[in-house]
């Protein structure tokens, strides 16, 4: 087979238990793409998924990368023409490997400051983009005397959790004491200690930027982003916790207002130096302008990118250095629900799942949740009881729909009692 001839071959950094994996697998054979997968699971077990999955340990980026060379040299220095990631650890991972394998992607301290909220407020600020005033402060610190610095409302937030894990406002000393204490003991538990990050050993405070929240898929070719879809966020966000429900597209607010987001999300990429793949970014809106809150070096995560068929395959073309032609994802107002943690306890099942279903408008009833599960809502969980997808002639009936399927469902969470 001649270079000319050979299909494109790309390589998926992604987690074991990645919803995207098999949605990128599937997308890969549609477009003829060759697809490795490299994940974190032991290397002592010989290929226990099936999957011939390169195995990775996540925590160790160099090491990794060093896994991934060495494949390379023995399959006769036939590399990988592009690399995907799904998920914010295996982004951190893919940036390291693309650097020493030479493929393109995000430079790895770009997406280093992707996944440290202080390092990326460093970099907005630096680049003129409205920031709020912030702070870290160490585990360590007394919370009661870091409180007399706070301007109130405050957001305290982990540096290095996503999907708004640990994240807590408060509006006085009393509060911040509490909420200090709270992402302090989360970030003590052992999941996250074991990954050794030094973010984690900090916790960053800004003041509360009020107004509306939205999110942007985009993908970056040589630093300049193009804008793939703009996602309303109609549930207010204003705290204690910020649970993220609903996302909507295309957004409803004012042309002059999307103009704005794009810009200034571009800005954002040129400020953090990501350079080659897929972004998602969040921001809020107000009188003041666009404030971005955080880029992530990885498309949309999880279950969540079913809201924009044909995503996964323009990822690979991007990756596969194929032509992206004219991108039009979709072409009715589409919406997609993470439905909420209502409380801690154990997950007993669900009722409604077909009278939601049959709510006009709604395209899928996905229960993530499995019977027996215990369940953490936010600020110290990271994960939702299942998604509602909805599509409709416009924004507003696909809002109605999926509240609609959401008011339909009935959950059974037992509350679990205290060991005595």
């Amino acid at each position: 087979m001649t270079e000319s001839s050979r299909k494109p071959r790309v390589l998926l950094v992604a987690a074991t238990t990645g919803y995207q994996t098999q949605a990128f697998a599937d997308a890969a054979a549609r477009e003829d793409i060759e697809i490795d997968l490299a994940t974190d699971r032991c290397h002592i077990l010989d290929d226990p998924w099936g999957d011939r999955a390169h195995a990775l340990r996540f925590e160790d980026a160099e090491g990794s990368a060093g896994v991934l060379a060495r494949s390379r040299d023995l399959q006769g220095g036939v590399g990988w023409d592009g690399v995907i990631a799904a998920g914010d650890r295996p982004a951190y991972v893919a940036a390291v490997a693309a650097a020493r394998l030479g493929i393109p992607f995000h430079p790895p301290d770009a997406v280093a400051a992707c996944g440290n909220k202080f390092l990326s407020r460093e970099r907005f600020r630096a680049a003129g983009l409205a920031v709020p005033e912030y702070f870290s402060l160490p585990l360590e610190t007394d919370p009661a005397t870091a409180a007399a610095q706070a301007v109130f409302p405050c957001v305290l937030k982990p540096l290095g959790l996503s999907g708004s894990r640990g994240v807590i406002r408060a509006n006085d000393t009393t509060e911040f004491v509490d909420a200090f204490e709270r992402i302090r003991a989360l970030l003590h538990l052992p999941e996250i200690r074991r990954v050794h990050r030094p973010e984690d050993r900090f916790i960053q405070v800004e003041r509360f930027i009020p107004g509306r929240e939205f999110a942007l898929e985009g993908i970056v070719t040589a630093g300049n982003l193009r804008v793939l879809a703009l996602f309303d966020k109609p549930d207010p966000l204003d705290g204690p916790f910020f649970e993220e429900t609903i996302y909507i597209t295309p957004s409803r607010t004012p042309e002059p207002v999307q103009r704005a987001i794009e810009e200034t999300t571009a800005r954002a990429v040129h400020a953090l130096g990501l350079w080659h793949g897929p972004i998602h970014a969040e921001m809020r809106v107000n009188d003041a302008g666009v404030w971005m809150l955080e880029v992530a070096a990885r498309p949309i995560g999880g279950l969540c990118a079913r809201v924009l068929p044909g995503l996964e395959e323009l990822i690979l073309r991007h990756a596969a250095g194929r032509p992206l032609g004219g991108i039009r994802l979709k072409d009715r107002a589409a919406g997609v629900m993470m439905v909420p943690i209502p409380a801690a306890g154990i997950y007993s099942g669900v009722a409604g799942v077909e009278d939601a279903a049959a709510i006009p408008g709604i395209g899928e009833v996905v229960i993530t949740a499995k019977e027996g599960q215990s369940l953490v809502p936010l600020p110290e969980g990271n994960s939702y009881l299942g998604f509602l997808f909805a599509n409709g002639p416009h924004s507003h009936a696909v809002e109605t729909a999926l509240h609609a399927a959401h008011h339909a469902l009935r959950f059974d969470v037992r509350t679990t009692l205290p060991v005595i």
